[in-house]
């Protein structure tokens, strides 16, 4: 079992087949009230994914986003998208362990799971 809890992602262009490279992830913990507070920020390789986006310290538990910044990399296709940033919320518990996030990804919809 992991000491540490570790964040990642894998974005995946379905209307291409391909990955989806060069898109901007940012993590933010969220707090009870909404406010959200950047804890770091990657770009994603050629293979579409983001290895970890936990800092190298301990990742408390509770509320996190991810956000993808989805106009850019359409835009760097000469692709209309409807959507501009896709975020993502979701909950890290207190036990350390590994959560990997893949988003599924075309310019008119998108899908996402907790993977392994």
């Amino acid at each position: 079992m992991s000491t540490v809890t570790t964040i990642s992602t894998h974005v995946l262009d379905t209307s291409l087949g391909t990955p989806a490279a060069n898109i901007t992830v940012t993590l933010d913990r969220v707090d009870a009230h909404g406010v959200a507070t950047a804890v770091s920020s990657y770009v994603t390789n050629a293979d579409g994914r983001v290895g970890a986006l936990a800092p190298d310290g301990p990742l408390a538990g509770g509320s996190y986003r991810l956000t993808f910044d989805v106009a850019s990399y359409f835009a760097e296709s000469k692709r209309k998208s409807f959507y501009r940033v896709i975020s993502i919320d979701f909950e890290v518990g207190d036990e350390p362990q590994h959560y990997h996030v893949p988003l599924l990804l075309s310019p008119f919809g998108y899908s996402t799971y907790r993977g392994s």
